[in-house]
């Protein structure tokens, strides 16, 4: 974006670093002359008369800060969002129609799958990427024994070099599709397993009063920066969102698709990355 408009002025949230190596912004980037912090009061940024923000954090999640924001532009009663929310769209976006191989690759069930080019396939492939992303390894994948990965290569239905010459370390179970249709939920603003797991479930109360603030604004709409969008959504649904901090809510995502995030969150607080 900086690139592609020169003469932009460049906002970024504080607290912002790089992984493995924290570099400057400019190496990122971000130009140096014309990156700024947003103000801790959003009555000081120089848009301040068409936007409002309202900033998560930093939360103290462990190594590096957590820190994030939305804005909300009051004309339009849209909220502009980053990677807290998201809606899962069924069909894949038509930019990944320009080269349908990954799509058809991800919509194999185990290597020895030879998958036809349809849409329906495609529809399958972008659902499993769906779940990859969103919960890394999902309770209807299995992980492949190694040696059983380099025995299956002789029988493998692809492999050529995009199929990473027959090497496939994971097969789905015959129910995977529950698994994205209990994820997607008709299309419902959702917080990401991810996040909800290693990130905001850190400090509740915080992320809560962050939470109602934006809920207060009047909104109709919600545009995030990864999957569907405009998502129609008022304060009500995005505050719904974020239900599974509440104490005893069970949250709205099943625990055996859950189940591997939560190892890792245990992991990962056992060596100290995570608080």
């Amino acid at each position: 974006f900086a690139r592609k408009f020169p003469t932009a002025e460049v906002f970024v949230t504080p607290n912002q670093w790089s992984f493995p190596l924290n570099l400057p912004l400019s190496w990122l980037g971000l130009p140096r002359n014309r990156t700024y912090l947003l103000p801790v009061n959003s009555g000081d940024a120089p848009f301040a008369a068409e936007f409002d923000y309202a900033t998560l954090g930093p939360l103290d999640i462990g190594f590096k800060p957590f820190a994030e924001v939305v804005f909300w532009h009051s004309p339009s009663q849209t909220l502009l969002a980053v990677d807290t929310v998201l809606s899962v769209p069924a069909e894949p976006p038509d930019i990944l129609n320009l080269d349908p191989y990954p799509l058809l690759f991800h919509a194999k069930d185990d290597v020895f799958d030879v998958v036809e080019d349809t849409p329906t396939n495609r529809c399958v492939g972008w659902q499993k990427i769906c779940l990859f992303g969103l919960y890394f390894q999902v309770g209807a994948l299995e992980v492949v024994p190694t040696g059983e990965i380099f025995k299956n290569v002789w029988k493998a239905g692809d492999r050529s070099k995009r199929a990473y010459f027959g090497l496939l370390p994971w097969r789905w179970k015959s129910d995977w599709q529950r698994s994205f249709t209990q994820l997607r939920q008709d299309g419902r603003l959702l917080v990401a397993p991810i996040l909800q797991t290693l990130i905001l479930n850190r400090d509740p109360k915080q992320v809560m009063e962050w939470v109602e603030k934006v809920a207060s604004w009047n909104f109709r709409q919600i545009i995030p920066c990864h999957f569907d969008a405009p998502i129609q959504a008022s304060g009500y649904e995005f505050r719904q969102g974020f239900s599974f901090l509440e104490k005893d809510s069970g949250g709205y995502l099943p625990e055996t698709d859950l189940q591997f995030l939560r190892q890792l969150d245990d992991k990962l607080t056992k060596i100290g990355a995570l608080r």
